[in-house]
């Protein structure tokens, strides 16, 4: 209702109607009581005699108030002024009930007409809504629901995942075939086998240096075999390498070589300036940090090429021969260190034909034997031919 009267009261057509009805039932007042003043009879009394002789008067006009017309409340019976009603509906806000003549029937009639105007609004509004809801239901239901199948995926404790993967460097001579391998997280891999069994080859299908021929390669969480080039560094980035020949950049000292590989993913300054120190502690080499990869030892070099392998902290180690070009004694320590980096939680995998050391240490053991998985043993040991 009260929504109803401010529209009214807002419209400049019914506050000039109200101001014309006000003028006519003022003008309506100043003529009834000139009329009256007229006809009115001064304050006399004329008596008559009955038949007995008894006085009585007539003609008796009671003298009202100059305010009886506004006080007048129809009393006798006679209806108030229509237009005098209206004017005092607009004013008083009566209810809707109170008989308001003309003009208010037209004005009732033109708030139902505006009313049903919103409304229709109000609807056309949620029509296209409504209607865009249901084409969208409609095509959800008809569209066939398709899951996203991972292949390769096993479960979520498998961080690398190679299933039927068959690779070829000459058609009809496989360096792998059909191979099929999982490592959990935080495990310790060696791979094994002698020269040219696919060693190598499986190392560079991890990497994606290689695409398979066939088959289905997970390496912590991504699919290697169908990933896009610009992919590839992500990929990288996620594991730590170690290589044979070191690869250390010859022109930088230690602390330089450790640092590039804080450089390639943009840590800060400030991580940079904390990690390369910690790294060079872990692997013994905190006093060297500005030596040249030429004033170093062959061992030396390998701990510097560890550091920065995994000064990112990667989840996956790859060590291909890390142990080739070294003697005895750095060959012992470099595994020792390897393996208290397993006990910290980083996944290893070596790749390796110096059977010492896999029979030493009692890993996880996988022979390869041109191309084909021949043995796969927990605590396992080096599988000779015969």
């Amino acid at each position: 209702m009260a929504r109803r009267e401010k529209d009214l009261g807002d419209s400049e057509e019914v506050r000039a109607a109200i101001a014309d009805l006000q003028e006519k039932v003022e003008a309506k007042k100043a003529a009834q009581k000139a009329a009256e003043s007229e006809q009115a009879e001064p304050d006399t009394e004329v008596y008559y005699e009955d038949e007995h002789g008894e006085a009585y008067d007539d003609g008796y006009e009671e003298d009202y108030d100059d305010g009886y017309e506004e006080d007048y409340d129809g009393e006798y019976g006679e209806a108030p002024y229509e237009d005098e009603i209206a004017v005092k509906n607009f004013e008083d806000r009566i209810n809707d009930t109170v008989k308001i003549g003309e003009l208010g029937d037209a004005i009732i009639a033109q708030e139902e007409m505006r009313r049903e105007r919103r409304e229709r609004a109000r609807a056309d509004r949620r029509q296209p809504k409504e209607k865009s809801r249901k084409e969208k239901e409609k095509a959800v239901q008809a569209k066939p629901v398709r899951k996203r199948r991972k292949k390769g995926k096993i479960d979520d404790d498998v961080i690398i995942s190679m299933e039927g993967v068959s690779k070829s460097y000459i058609k009809g001579v496989p360096a792998l075939n059909d191979v099929n391998i999982h490592i959990r997280r935080g495990e310790f891999v060696f791979i094994v086998g002698d020269s040219g069994s696919g060693k190598s080859t499986l190392i560079r299908l991890l990497l994606r240096e290689l695409k398979p021929d066939n088959g289905t390669i997970m390496v912590n969480g991504f699919q290697v075999d169908h990933m896009r080039r610009g992919k590839v560094p992500k990929l990288r980035r996620s594991m730590g390498v170690v290589f044979q020949d070191f690869r250390l950049l010859k022109d930088r000292n230690v602390y330089e070589n450790v640092a590039f590989a804080q450089r390639i993913i943009q840590a800060p300054l400030r991580e940079m300036k904390r990690n390369v120190p910690n790294i060079l502690a872990l692997v013994g080499l905190a006093g060297k940090y500005k030596a040249r990869p030429n004033e170093l030892s062959g061992g030396e070099q390998q701990r510097v090429a560890l550091a920065r392998a995994l000064v990112n902290q990667p989840p996956i180690l790859l060590a291909d021969e890390p142990t080739g070009n070294l003697d005895v004694k750095n060959t012992i320590e470099i595994m020792n260190l390897l393996d208290r980096i397993n006990k910290n939680g980083t996944t290893v995998v070596v790749v390796t034909h110096n059977d010492k050391i896999v029979n030493d240490m009692k890993k996880r053991v996988i022979t390869i034997k041109n191309g084909v998985i021949v043995s796969d043993e927990e605590a396992g040991g080096y599988i000779y031919d015969n």
